[in-house]
């Protein structure tokens, strides 16, 4: 892998604490044993570690590539005509993400965190650092194999995808892994991590309900049905926490956390990132958006519908309606675009184990989780009755795709239930379905595509670590 810099003195300066309060060589540069030598120094590393979160998912195009992949978004002819190496699928070893690039750093500080913890006397600080660690590293590993590698259920034996450093050694040259072995290396991490992270680790970093919601999440792609039960069961509780539905709203500008079950901070504290940019600017007080909402999507949000009002606005640009996303226009009086990314939500959780429950022949338990969600959601709200399993199963899945629109989601969702992505070519990126329309209709769901490529960069660098096929 590319050699990423790793240096107590750069956690100080992500943390906002000076350089002088550890006067510390750069960490490839000194003996290991120097390196950590406090709790200071770890509670250092470990707020390090979070802060290069920043780069992967907020500083990043995290919150919309799923959906500009997919079908949830169309170009807007009036944005700057951004990503459309994406939207397109034109996407090569030169266009890719630094979505991994950016991983792999943040994964190097979590391995550094778990090579020295054990000089640590046995205790909670020292078992809350090591599961933050194994969670955060387990996050972005699951990350990397969503976007580059085939599905744990759809992978061969000859499948592989990027490996799995345990090491904060430059010299390695890893090879790629098979990706069922991945997939059970992510699983072990947090497996290890759930019984000893705390319950409550603050705002912004990885706790046990985390760790459980994100295990209900690992598990149903691999399609261990059983085991996403559990894990959400964990995770949610006996009642499980949804944002009241004047809360919805007030989740999308910071004003409450109901719901949310890990987030990255973006702070005034911090070297500041824009994700709602990735969708609109502000243009002589107008939205000028990047990718407007897809028109059959739009429909699917009814009035009655409080997710409506929260992730989508209609207004004009240049004289042509448009819908837009609003999800990420940032907190009332703040700077536009400004806002906390949330990564997992309750919500998520609540629909993989309705999902879960179906798959598992308990239909009466699927259809109380999603009418939950649904109760929360809908102000003219009636529980759903008499419904198949094929209806429950399109309606647990319809609901997700709502509920998780504009948060990267789709592409991975369309990948995991092994579909196709099929774009309606008849409809255009204005409010009332006409104007231009999608280039590009249809990706197969054996389209070698489905699996991005890697940056040439790390090919480039490393010869074990071969390109996908394809590229």
């Amino acid at each position: 892998m590319k050699k990423f810099i790793f240096t107590i003195a750069t956690i100080a300066a992500l943390t906002g604490c000076k350089k002088s309060e550890l006067d510390l060589a750069p960490f490839d540069q000194i003996e290991t044993s120097r390196a950590f030598t406090s709790q200071t120094d770890v509670t250092l590393a470990i707020n390090g570690m979070y802060s290069g979160l920043r780069g992967a998912y907020a500083n990043s195009t995290w919150n919309i590539m799923g959906d500009a992949l997919a079908d949830n978004l169309i170009l807007s002819t009036t944005g700057r005509q951004t990503l459309t190496n994406f939207s397109e699928w034109r996407y090569n070893g030169n266009t890719t993400l630094t979505f991994l690039t950016n991983a792999y750093g943040v994964i190097r500080r979590a391995n550094a965190i778990l090579e020295n913890i054990d000089k640590f006397p046995a205790g909670t600080f020292k078992d809350n650092a090591r599961a933050e660690a194994l969670a955060v590293r387990a996050w972005l590993y699951f990350d990397i194999a969503r976007y580059h590698a085939k599905t744990y259920v759809n992978a061969t034996n000859t499948d592989s995808v990027a490996p799995y450093v345990t090491s904060t050694a430059s010299d390695i040259m890893p090879s790629k892994e098979p990706v069922k072995q991945f997939y059970d290396k992510i699983a072990a991490d947090l497996v290890a991590a759930e019984p000893l992270i705390a319950t409550s680790n603050g705002a912004g970093r990885i706790n046990k309900a985390a760790v459980q919601g994100l295990l209900s999440r690992l598990y149903l792609y691999m399609g261990d049905y059983a085991k996403t039960i559990i894990s959400a069961n964990a995770a949610l509780g006996t009642t499980p926490v949804l944002p009241a539905m004047a809360d919805v709203a007030r989740v999308w500008r910071d004003e409450t956390n109901n719901g949310v079950l890990f987030k990255v901070l973006n702070t005034t504290l911090d070297n500041i990132n824009t994700p709602g940019v990735n969708y609109y600017q502000i243009t002589s007080g107008n939205i000028r958006s990047e990718y407007v909402v897809e028109y059959n999507l739009r429909q699917a949000f009814s009035a009655t519908d409080v997710r409506t009002a929260a992730y989508i606005t209609t207004s004009p640009y240049n004289g042509v309606q448009q819908n837009h996303v609003i999800k990420y226009a940032g907190r009332t009086g703040g700077i536009l675009g400004v806002l906390d990314i949330k990564l997992l939500r309750t919500a998520e959780v609540l629909l993989n184990r309705a999902e879960a429950y179906l798959h598992s022949g308990n239909a009466v338990a699927a259809l109380a989780d999603l009418n939950l969600l649904r109760s929360q959601r809908y102000t003219d709200y009636l529980p759903l009755t008499g419904l198949t399993n094929d209806q429950l199963l399109a309606e647990i899945l319809r609901q997700r795709r709502l509920e998780l629109a504009f948060e990267g989601d789709r592409f991975f969702e369309l990948k995991r239930l092994n579909l196709p992505i099929n774009r309606d070519g008849s409809k255009g990126d204005r409010a009332d379905g006409t104007g231009t329309t999608y280039l590009f209709l249809n990706m197969a769901n054996t389209d070698f595509r489905f699996q991005l490529p890697y940056p040439s960069a790390e090919i480039n660098f490393n010869t074990n670590f071969k390109q996908n096929p394809g590229y």
